[in-house]
């Protein structure tokens, strides 16, 4: 399926019937297609044999293919999981934070899991050091001053959840080599909106998940390594599926060539059976596509945004803004969960976030519009 209009793939996500749905930062249209994924499943197991995992093991690795092609990385370099927080911490048993490079550089932009993660090493020695952000964003200057030959992990947002904010990873990861750090990106803001290139960009580590941009299940995450760097990873949180050859049941004794050695125990199958549909999907807009859509939107969402009077916190450049526009004004809060009782379903963290998919069309964003500015005007009265 390629080619298809942003028009005609609108109709293969039934939510947007039901209301008028700017949401897809926090969790994507779920496509028609995982009805079909669901009902093969529920018939798998009425049915059950061993030998189904033949062809679940099969989806596995598919998926996770696909999600590397998507990204720039070759097969192999993907895992997935349940979510990118296992993923994180199960990488995060890979480093060595004795001695003097023990640091782990990340922003005040992070999601929460992050630095939680990091500080939680501290106990095996990491230290954390936060670049704090100004207007919504990280300067890119001051973060790589951050980093030196004391840091051995740079962690980072490629997009904020809470502003939009999308930094621009190349000097950091210029920077982070030239000194002997590595990179850990977080992408679940950017990848399904923002066109990503692993191989491109060099990063070591980069980390997403489904449910948000990539309309997939809400149970899968991934993360993608650096091939070059497989065979130095060593993670001491691991399992029977990391090992090299698990299926014959017999003890471990070296871990899978491929990103797969970031597995733990049995995987969970169904969510990137659900997934796969979702990123069939993105593949049919074409990721350009899909960029250039948003960026219209999130403008048309400032502009009116900037007629009404209201603050907008998401940089203005579009090289500087992913997918989502957040709005900081009084009674925000308020006006958020009116809008989404009223069927403009948006969400809310520290500021009002909008957030057009490809699915969505700008009648629709100025819907949305008109009924926010409705609604933060009778709150300022």
């Amino acid at each position: 399926m390629t080619g298809k209009s942003l028009s005609a793939l609108r109709a293969e996500f039934p939510l947007l019937q039901t209301c008028t749905y700017l949401n897809s930062n926090s969790t994507g249209a779920f496509p028609r297609g995982m009805e079909a994924v669901l009902q093969r499943y529920s018939r798998t197991l009425q049915e059950w044999r061993d030998e189904v995992w033949e062809g679940w093991w099969a989806d596995w690795h598919a998926y996770a293919d696909a999600v590397a092609r998507f990204i720039g990385g070759p097969p192999g370099s993907v895992v997935t999981d349940g979510n990118l927080t296992t993923l994180m911490g199960r990488l995060a048993t890979c480093f060595d934070f004795q001695g003097e490079r023990r640091r782990v550089v990340m922003t005040s932009l992070e999601f929460p899991t992050v630095p939680f993660l990091w500080s939680g090493f501290g106990r095996y020695g990491a230290e954390t050091v936060v670049v704090p952000s100004e207007g919504g964003r990280v300067n890119e200057e001051q973060l790589c001053a951050a980093i030196d030959e004391r840091t051995r992990v740079v962690s980072i947002c490629h997009a904020s959840f809470a502003t939009g904010a999308l930094l621009d990873l190349a000097p950091v990861v210029r920077r982070a080599h030239a000194v002997g750090a590595q990179v850990v990106v977080d992408a679940y803001q950017s990848v399904g909106a923002v066109p990503i290139d692993v191989e491109a960009l060099g990063v070591d580590f980069l980390l997403g998940g489904a449910h948000k941009w990539m309309c997939g299940s809400v149970e899968s995450a991934f993360l993608y390594v650096r091939p070059a760097l497989l065979p130095t990873l060593r993670p001491a949180a691991t399992g029977w599926m990391a090992a090299e050859n698990p299926l014959t049941f017999e003890p471990a004794r070296d871990w899978a060539p491929t990103a797969r050695r970031l597995a733990s125990g049995t995987p969970a199958v169904l969510p990137s059976q659900l997934s796969q549909v979702g990123l069939d999907l993105l593949n049919a807009a074409g990721i350009q596509t899909i960029r250039e859509h948003s960026l219209r939107s999130t403008a048309r969402v400032m502009a009116r945004a900037d007629e009404a009077g209201l603050p907008v916190v998401t940089p203005r450049a579009d090289a500087q803004r992913a997918g989502v526009v957040t709005m900081r004004f009084a009674g925000d809060a308020q006006v958020a969960r009116r809008l989404v009782e009223g069927g403009f379903v948006c969400s809310y963290r520290g500021g009002l976030r909008v957030a057009p998919h490809f699915y969505n069309t700008l009648d629709e964003v100025d819907r949305f519009m008109d009924q926010l500015v409705a609604e933060a005007r009778k709150e300022a009265a």
